[in-house]
């Protein structure tokens, strides 16, 4: 398990000294820590859990699988590896991917280089030396030139807002910590699934398979899709194997990494006739075919995604026995694909399940949680197990959950505190040589994670070979060019769609964040290119000395 606990001997501790510290083991921060250490310089990476993969090493909980094609979300730096990795679903499971992350680590012996079970407490950034100190939760201490987090975007774990919980009695859960070292079993005990999100959606499915009974606490309800998912033959890996040289470039050169890209035609451009049978066809393929693949218009006009959600909403019904637990399932606050969809396994047939029962938070909302179970506004409901799917704080949670101080002692969270500020979503005024990659206002928030990561780490690594090939004292964001990139994010996604709902794309889902966009809208090429435009240009819009 990850350490929780500060040593009281931090201050009489020697700093290990490194070149760069990057902190996450997750999908990004390996393949960092592969192009960094290729260039010779001394580097560490600090990683909170017990072995690779970050959201694959964590989220372990019944149900946890991709909702990209498998394919699709591997490494593509190691022509070896992906000849002889046969993946046995289109949407592998959390322990076929922890096992391809587990691979990756092994062949090219990336755990040499890494610190297990070690979580960052504490970062400081000290101008006489242009040298960042940081302290983990244990008192062990680090100094490094250059600090590039790869934290992730979904790695801060919320917990309810009601009060209580140390008063519970019985076994409780957070599917972004399920146990390592113990295996849960819901089998004939009443069992409380909280959220209904991506991952609630998930496991709620295979907690009904066992439970003697469950009851789902819904806040709101999403408009989910059927995953599809099935198996991959020999034949199947073969001729996906054929495709690769084909499909990486096609994906690096996509709008968001994905494998389906919208249609550039609109849904008013057909008749009723032949956008009806293309819902159709849409809703019995696999995956983002049923959202990105379809008429364009969906993602802007919301007469057009309207007439998409009473489709979506017209299958709910068919789906769910029980009308008036359908219309509880049926989104009435937000438009398709305006919070993250997710791609669903018999979700809505669970509810037609005689041991499982569907609360609405609205109308019966948790005042506490008791030694029993929980008390709501109508009354005590006694449990087994609870499972808390309450999601993340997203995009900041990681980094602020680190006290970060740069230039005159300014704290990373007093400057966030009213919502991120970067440039490029990469660097942060006033905190030279720290590096994000896949935080706020990055590519990553929308899209394909490894595809999205894969070539911002390369200009990444290419920064860093010029820090030390050219000795290099400090990189630090320029406060102008932070405050137009941060607007130009903000403004981007203002009058959209997604401005329209509540998501974690503006914080929503934390009480008290403030509500600010936090992720960004642009195009993948189109992001890489302005990276690449900044370099060559003598890396514009960051001060360099």
């Amino acid at each position: 398990m990850a350490e929780t606990a500060t040593t009281p001997d931090a201050a009489t501790a020697t700093p290990q000294e490194y070149d760069v510290i990057i902190i996450g083991a997750g999908v990004t921060g390996m393949h960092q820590l592969k192009l960094v250490r290729e260039l010779g310089v001394n580097v560490r990476v600090i990683e909170a859990g017990g072995d690779v993969g970050g959201t694959w090493y964590w989220n372990r909980y019944p149900g946890a699988r991709l909702d990209s094609e498998s394919y699709s979300y591997q490494y593509a730096f190691d022509p070896e590896l992906l000849g002889e990795w046969d993946w046995s679903e289109m949407f592998a499971g959390q322990p076929e991917l922890e096992r391809y992350y587990q691979r990756v680590a092994d062949k090219h012996d990336l755990r040499k280089d890494i610190d297990f079970d070690t979580r960052v407490e504490s970062m400081v950034f000290d101008e006489q030396t242009n040298r960042w100190t940081l302290q983990t939760t244990r008192g062990k201490l680090y100094r490094a030139k250059v600090v590039i987090a790869a934290t992730g975007i979904l790695s801060d774990p919320l917990f309810p807002t009601a009060p209580g919980l140390e008063k519970y009695e019985g076994e409780w859960y957070h599917t972004a910590l399920w146990p390592h070292d113990k295996s849960v079993d819901f089998t004939g005990k009443r069992v409380a699934v909280i959220g209904t999100g991506a991952t609630g959606v998930q496991v709620i499915p295979k907690v009904a398979e066992t439970a003697a009974h469950l009851t789902v606490f819904q806040r709101t309800p999403n408009w989910a899709v059927p995953l599809r998912n099935r198996p991959l033959s020999d034949q199947d890996m073969a001729q996906i194997r054929a495709g690769y040289p084909e499909m990486f470039p096609k994906l690096r050169a996509s709008f968001s990494g994905f494998l389906h890209s919208w249609d550039p035609v609109k849904s008013t451009d057909v008749t009723e006739a032949e956008r009806d049978a293309r819902y159709e066809q849409a809703w019995n393929s696999p995956g983002f075919a049923k959202w990105i693949g379809l008429y364009n218009d969906i993602a802007y006009n919301a007469e057009a995604n309207r007439i998409y959600c009473d489709f979506l909403a017209s299958k709910i019904r068919e789906r769910v026995d029980d009308p008036a637990t359908a219309e509880k399932l049926i989104p009435k606050d937000h438009l398709f694909g305006t919070k993250r969809v997710p791609c669903e396994t018999n979700y809505y047939e669970t509810y037609n399940r005689d041991n499982v029962e569907l609360v609405s938070l609205r109308d019966n909302p948790i005042k506490e949680f008791t030694a029993k179970g929980v008390l709501t506004a109508e009354g005590e409901l006694e449990f087994d197990m609870i499972v808390l799917a309450t999601g993340f704080d997203a995009f900041t949670g990681a980094l602020n959950k680190i006290d970060i101080r740069g230039l005159d002692g300014q704290t990373l969270r007093d400057k966030w505190k009213d919502g991120p500020h970067t440039y490029l979503g990469i660097q942060v005024a006033g905190f030279p040589n720290l590096f994000v990659m896949g935080g706020p206002h990055g590519k990553g928030g929308h899209g394909n994670g490894p595809r999205c990561s894969e070539q911002v780490v390369e200009w990444m690594a290419e920064l860093v070979k010029e820090i030390f090939e050219r000795q290099l004292d400090r990189v630090e964001a320029d406060p102008e060019a932070e405050r137009e990139w941060t607007e130009q994010v903000v403004a981007a996604a203002a009058g959209t769609l997604q401005a329209t709902a509540k998501s974690i794309f503006f914080g929503d889902n934390v009480e008290g964040k403030p509500r600010v966009y936090v992720a960004y809208l642009g195009a993948l090429p189109e992001f890489v290119k302005r990276l690449y435009d900044i370099r060559e240009g003598g890396y514009r819009g960051f001060i360099i000395s």
